[in-house]
């Protein structure tokens, strides 16, 4: 096993061609020089070094060595500039899971702007639904989340949370609908209608049933889908009408109030000091703003 404190010794020997000064460059007196240089043939079981004198030369096992521990040194350089990057949030990789309207809306910007602000930083992103993204966090599978709620809750401790954007739901008429033209859609007039939601479990199901049960009525679901593209496509065609967040599919606005869908970003307790996860919410706070 070779020391790599005697290749340095080594390089410096190679870069100034007597013992003295080599001790001299590592503050360290000749002897020491002498000893470890002996040390490393040992270590090498071959002759790195000719004596003529008080100077002395490599041999070809001294030169080839020298070549790699300049290269060992540059990868210690290397990894020292990416430890400092990494303590500085600069560099490192972060995985996200988000849902898809959320990787448009702010993911995506964010990343673009660290490619700028951050290129040592990798934001790795996992397309997951915003009720699935909290179970991966807490379980170690990803570093950051991007999930939502629909109504105000009790903070879950093992979390901390970074808002990032409120969005009303809209309704999706198909082109034909009577309303479709209408500047605004109240609920209650869609309560003869078919509809299309997402499927029992996904939250944006409670929204509805919740939003039409406050307008007295039940939707009668036909179809569903987890997809919001799908969920539009099946509205397009006629199967119904449906009841969306606004940046996941743009429809009409609900006239009256609206049901709200709150999305931010989360961590894990403690994790929001790290470097990197705090540039990452930072940057993609700043992406959640609107636009002048």
């Amino acid at each position: 096993m070779i020391d790599p404190r005697r290749l340095r010794v080594l390089r410096a020997l190679a870069d100034h061609g007597t013992v003295t000064a080599a001790a001299q460059a590592l503050h360290l007196t000749p002897s020491a020089v002498s000893q470890q240089l002996a040390a490393l043939e040992s270590e090498v079981g071959q002759e790195l070094l000719r004596r003529r004198g008080r100077r002395v030369s490599l041999t070809s096992a001294g030169e080839l060595l020298v070549r790699h521990a300049n290269a060992v040194a540059a990868e210690l350089e290397r990894a020292q500039a990416t430890l400092a990057g990494l303590a500085s949030g600069t560099a490192g990789r972060v995985e996200v899971g988000s849902f898809a309207s959320a990787i448009t809306q702010v993911v995506a910007p964010a990343i673009a702007a660290l490619r700028t602000s951050a290129p040592g930083v990798t934001v790795r992103v996992r397309d997951v639904e915003g009720h699935a993204s909290v179970p991966l966090l807490l379980d170690g599978e990803i570093d950051l989340a991007i999930t939502e709620e629909y109504r105000p809750r009790r903070d879950d401790g093992r979390l901390t949370r970074f808002p990032l954007y409120t969005e009303p739901f809209d309704v999706v008429l198909p082109p034909h609908h009577p309303l479709a033209g209408e500047p605004s859609a109240d609920l209650r007039a869609l309560a003869e209608d078919d509809w299309v939601a997402t499927p029992p479990g996904n939250p944006v199901r409670d929204v509805v049933e919740l939003a039409c049960g406050e307008a007295g009525f039940a939707p009668r679901i036909t179809q569903t889908s987890n997809d919001f593209r799908a969920i539009g496509a099946l509205v397009h065609a006629g199967a119904g009408v449906a009841l969306v967040p606004r940046n996941a599919l743009r429809g009409i606005p609900v006239r009256g109030t609206a049901p709200l869908r709150r999305v931010f970003a989360a961590v894990r307790k403690g994790s929001e000091d790290h470097p990197l996860t705090r540039l990452l919410c930072e940057t993609l706070t700043a992406a959640a703003q609107p636009q002048p």
